[in-house]
């Protein structure tokens, strides 16, 4: 999954934590990459807890946990969709890596 404000894709990781921080945009899971994380304004784009109003949220199966306090709603919309920047994904980036390394002319 790309970083939802940059389009950035993660790459292999190295040992230990990952810089990469998770959450909830308009009831969709995200990921932020480092570079977006250095900007003041990021963290106000992702959708808060209820109860204890931190921004540490996860979606999975159709509802929305706050990782700090644990309280858990349902999710409104798809739990199966992603916001992503609108950068290609991940089928045509790999298809135009093909077509590069095979020397082809463009995809369709």
């Amino acid at each position: 999954m790309p970083c939802y404000r940059c389009g950035a894709r993660q790459t292999d990781p190295v040992r230990g934590a990952s810089p990469w921080k998770r959450g909830v945009c308009a009831e969709r899971q995200v990921l932020v990459c480092p570079g977006c994380q250095t900007r003041d304004d990021w963290i106000t784009d992702l959708d808060q807890c209820a109860a204890c109003n931190s921004a540490g949220l996860v979606c999975r199966l159709g509802e929305i946990e706050c990782r700090d306090c644990g309280h858990v709603r349902t999710a409104e919309r798809a739990a199966d969709t992603l916001v992503t920047s609108g950068a290609p994904g991940l089928s045509e980036e790999v298809a135009a890596a093909l077509s590069r390394v095979l020397r082809r002319g463009p995809t369709a």
